[in-house]
């Protein structure tokens, strides 16, 4: 795993050992990232089950001007430790070592948000949405199997495109066209 561009660009990150985590294919980041390019610059991201921080972490090498990563896995929280100190982003980032769900209606969550539960924790995703659309996120990007069908409305969040990769896709959910 590696970073894809950026000031990272091709570091390579450290994945958490074992099966507790699904990283971001590279591909499927590189597509991502490619569509948010012009939005990226200054703005403040969001990497909630961050995992390793792979998403988060090419948020900040594309100059997001900070990342809050939100994961409760130690193996996962280890992982993510040693990139963002081997990268030297410490003071652009900020470390939530707690579940999403008790965390997400007590931050106020700015900017983009990048969503990516377990496949098979299909009422976070709903959860998850429920709340940033009550929020003041610009844009929520969630990760998800294609199997899983969501909203296309949650508050002020609008389902505005869709990503597919494989049995990947991201569901772009914002307040205008992306």
């Amino acid at each position: 795993m590696r970073v894809i561009a950026g000031e990272f660009g091709r570091r390579k990150l450290i994945a958490p050992k074992g099966d507790t985590t699904r990283p971001t294919p590279d591909r499927l980041r590189e597509s991502l990232f490619s569509i948010l390019t012009p939005r990226i610059q200054g703005v403040a991201f969001s990497d909630l089950y961050c995992g390793s921080g792979a998403v988060g972490i090419e948020a900040l090498s594309r100059r997001a001007k900070r990342c809050t990563f939100v994961e409760r896995d130690k193996t996962a929280l280890e992982a993510l430790r040693e990139n963002l100190s081997a990268l030297k982003v410490g003071a652009r980032a900020e470390v939530i070592a707690k579940s999403v769900g008790s965390v997400i209606e007590q931050r106020g969550w700015e900017g983009i948000v990048f969503v990516d539960p377990p496949y098979d924790a299909v009422t976070d995703f709903e959860n998850c949405l429920e709340w940033l659309g009550k929020s003041e996120a610009e844009l929520v990007l969630v990760q998800h199997s294609k199997r899983l069908k969501l909203g296309t409305k949650y508050g002020r969040l609008e389902l505005q495109r869709q990503l597919k990769q494989g049995d990947n896709w991201v569901s772009f959910y914002g307040l205008g066209a992306i």
